[in-house]
């Protein structure tokens, strides 16, 4: 069983910045496509940033392009999500999803694995 740990949240000032972890177990990853989305309070989850370990790619939502890393270790079955000049419309709870089979419309939140989430606070 697919197992998605999610770590790194907090609360931070705006304008600050924080780095979120993913680290998966239970299976090779190395042909999965991986997932950070969010959900803030009162508003449905919205795609943040994607990547496909295999091809590298990465994918990101408008509203956090420049502004957040998504990266990967594969030795460590580990997602980041680097987040940087963070605002306070960034706040809400950030969850990891993993797909095995996907390779594109990483946008697309019918993945296969979800986290628990972790909350992500930005005070103005």
């Amino acid at each position: 069983q697919v197992q998605l740990v999610e770590s790194g949240g907090g609360l931070v000032q705006a304008g600050g910045s924080l780095r979120l972890s993913c680290v998966a177990s239970g299976r090779t990853f190395s042909s999965y496509a991986m997932g950070w989305f969010r959900q803030a309070p009162g508003k449905e989850r919205e795609f943040v940033a994607g990547l496909t370990w295999s091809g590298g790619s990465t994918y990101y939502a408008d509203s956090v392009k420049v502004r957040f890393t998504i990266s990967g270790d594969n030795a460590k079955n580990t997602v980041y999500l680097q987040m940087n000049s963070l605002k306070p419309e960034d706040t809400a709870v950030y969850y990891c999803a993993a797909d095995p089979t996907r390779s594109k419309r990483l946008f697309d939140e019918r993945y296969v694995y979800w986290g628990q989430g972790t909350q992500v606070t930005v005070s103005s």
